[in-house]
């Protein structure tokens, strides 16, 4: 038995209005004197129609009749409180189900209530339907609720770039090579099961590249040349062996496509592992070509390189850190108002220099807000008298950029000023701003897979920590006006 609540209908989405059990009831009562100071305000802020709309759009766009037919899946309320709630927390998709199941707090801010909770899988394969751009459109929308409840107006900018690590372990060209043969290997096993017998035969070379890699993990602790030659004896053998197994491949590949693979299993399953075959194999040949470069070449910096199979949108980043010389991942442009508020944010290609970076914030802020900043800022790695005057130029009437190198008597005359060196102070927020950004809410490693994935990590990082912004502002507030 249970009570009907009024229901909104989004054809086989479900519902964001959802029924009340009888049996919950004195169960509810209780749960709703359970406070969370962190989590109520922000409660507020998603039953925003139009953060809804977007995400049940995103759903709605899953297959062409997916709001009107097929099961039933997670309401676009809950997927998005859900997405909220795993980015404040830091959890994985499998720490998230098991907290939803046992937490009423965490319970009521999803509105799962006495409702069963999706498995971690049906999380994964819905959050991945939530696009870049409708992330990015999701923020916009935060933004604009921060610029209506007057937490933010635009008047102030500063920006700066970081790097969001990869979800990869440290590449290393015998690692990688032994991925490779992991991975193919895999495919072709499955494959194998799928055909009749002795119609494919796979190789198992596991122990074989175990003892390559620690061959190669020995030698390198050595600088002598007996050390070097072993390495690279040891790296001739682990290239041979990546080498069979990609033309092992490339025949079974090869095969499939003129039909003389013969299959008696499942044509679905062996197509999938063809698929794979199909990526991975051009990233291990490329793997192949820059080992041998970087082992008998003797050049480390190639062009393009892999240096992840499983996400090979991986960059090398060096930001000149002493105890991190090389970051795998990519750099991120973070833009910001006032109150902690980050109006936009941009996962950059390759690794720029900051000079490149300055316009495109300022023309995204103008585009956010409909006017350019009066105070715009960044550090030392954004100056050029180009952005300077660039900016100038688009109506921003205080460009803080501290120069580098010997100043003009002018530019340190200027530098010394009240406006330019209160601009420096609040500037230095932004640091802070990132470090909050990477741990308490998540975004030190980007753990969703391919560069959309990647994207969308970054971009959900940033909407949580804007919606406790937004509730942190809204909460001074109202202590100060029962102050005075």
């Amino acid at each position: 038995m249970y009570i009907l609540l009024d229901i909104i209908e989004y054809g086989m989405i479900n519902s964001t209005s959802h029924q009340s059990w009888l049996f919950y009831s004195p169960l509810a009562k209780q749960a709703v004197l359970l406070k969370d100071d962190l989590l109520d305000p922000v409660d507020q802020l998603l039953e925003d129609p139009a953060l809804v709309d977007l995400v049940q759009q995103c759903l709605a766009a899953r297959s062409p009749a997916s709001a009107r037919t097929g099961r039933p899946g997670i309401p676009p309320d809950r997927v998005l409180r859900c997405c909220v709630m795993k980015h404040l927390k830091g959890w994985s998709f499998r720490d998230l189900e098991r907290e939803l199941r046992s937490n009423l707090v965490y319970r009521r801010f999803t509105r799962f209530d006495a409702e069963v909770t999706p498995d971690f899988t049906t999380f994964s394969r819905t959050f991945a339907l939530l696009t870049p751009q409708v992330t990015e459109q999701i923020n916009q929308r935060v933004v604009r609720l921060a610029r209506e409840q007057g937490v933010t107006h635009g008047r102030k900018l500063r920006t700066d770039t970081s790097v969001v690590e990869s979800n990869v372990h440290y590449p290393t060209d015998s690692s990688l090579l032994g991925d490779g043969i992991r991975v193919l290997s895999r495919s072709l096993e499955r494959i194998a099961a799928e055909c009749k017998d002795g119609a494919l035969n796979v190789v198992h070379h596991g122990r074989a590249v175990k003892y390559r890699l620690l061959e190669i993990a020995r030698a390198a602790k050595s600088l002598t040349d007996a050390s070097k030659q072993r390495m690279r004896d040891s790296y001739k053998k682990l290239v041979g062996l990546t080498r069979s197994v990609v033309r092992q491949a490339s025949e079974v590949v090869e095969r499939w496509r003129k039909g003389r693979l013969k299959v008696v299993g499942k044509f679905l399953r062996v197509e999938a592992q063809i698929d794979q075959l199909r990526h991975f194999l051009p990233l291990v040949e490329k793997v192949i070509t820059q080992t041998k470069e970087r082992v008998w070449g003797g050049n480390c910096h190639v062009e393009g390189k892999v240096l992840s199979l499983f996400e090979p949108h991986t960059e090398v980043i060096r930001k000149g850190k002493a105890h991190k010389p090389n970051e795998f991942g990519r750099l991120v442009r973070i833009d910001e108002v006032e109150n902690g508020i980050v109006s936009a944010y941009q996962v950059l290609t390759g690794n720029p220099a900051d000079t490149t970076s300055w316009m495109p914030a300022i023309e995204q802020h103008q585009a956010c807000f409909g006017r350019a900043p009066q105070m715009a800022t960044g550090d030392r790695g954004f100056f050029s008298d180009k952005n300077q005057r660039a900016a100038q130029n688009l109506g921003v009437k205080k460009v803080a950029l501290p120069g580098r190198g010997r100043l003009s008597v002018k530019r340190a005359k200027n530098q010394k000023k009240r406006w330019f060196r209160r601009a420096l102070r609040w500037r230095a927020g932004c640091e802070a701003t990132i470090s909050t950004l990477k741990h308490p809410f998540s975004m030190l490693r980007a753990t969703y897979k391919t560069d959309p994935g990647f994207q969308r990590y970054v971009g959900w990082c940033v909407i949580t920590k804007n919606l406790f912004s937004i509730a942190r502002y809204q909460e001074r507030r109202r202590i100060n006006g029962q102050v005075d």
